[in-house]
Formats: C-alpha cells, structure tokens, sequence
C-alpha cells in the first residue's frame, strides 16, 4: 500500500484496492499506480502471481454471413431517386452514417432493392 493511506476494499492486485479500477499491469516502475485515483502499489507485492492472457480469433462463418444478405422484399429504408450502375434500375434504398470528422458530410450508402449491388457515397 501506498504511504499511510489505507485500501477502502479489499480486492485481488488486478483492481485498485482503492477505487476498484483495473490496474495496469506490472512493468518497469517500482510502483503500480491506478490510472483513476493514483492509488500506488509497490511492484513487490506482485511477485509469485502468474498473469495469463488469451486471444481468441473468431473464424468467419461464410453460412452465416451469407443468410444475412438482405433479399428484395427484406431490403427496407428510405429510396433515393438514384439509378443503380449495375442493373440501371431507377431508385436505390439509402442510409447516411457520419463516418468521418463531424465538421465534413455525411457518407451516403445506396443498395439496389433488384440486384443488391452496393455503393458509397462521400458528401
């Protein structure tokens, strides 16, 4: 524990005995220090405690995403007089998302309600 200051709630070193925070993890430093309340924790006290870590890739389930594609009569929003450069079809079902910094405009995506063919717009 950090000087005369004394742990609010007891917990294991992965959180803040503190304020609860998760800690960041032991480096090169002789303290850990919350980044929340500053709460300090001699590296010390982390000897002998094994720190384990996972990462999981999630495959792409090709089934999946293909049950996923809109068919005409699911395809719903918003039609744009907007012809479609695959199929030429006159109108396109659109969506407009901010995608980049809020003082330029906003992406415009068209779908083609007939041939599903996709296409972005940045204004």
């Amino acid at each position: 524990m950090s000087g005369n200051k004394r742990a609010v709630f007891k917990s294991d070193l992965d959180f803040c005995p503190e304020c609860g925070t998760v800690l960041p993890l032991p480096g090169l430093q002789d303290l850990v220090s919350c980044k929340k309340c500053q709460y300090e924790i001699r590296v010390e006290e982390f000897d002998g405690i094994e720190i384990n870590s996972t990462i999981i890739f999630n495959e792409a389930d090709m089934k999946e995403a293909a049950s996923e594609i809109k068919t005409e009569k699911e395809l719903k929003g918003p039609m744009a007089d907007k012809k479609c450069t695959q199929c030429g079809n006159d109108g396109m079902v659109y969506s407009t998302m901010q995608t980049r910094s809020a003082d330029e405009g906003q992406t415009v995506f068209y779908t083609c309600p007939k041939c599903l063919h996709q296409e972005i717009e940045y204004s």
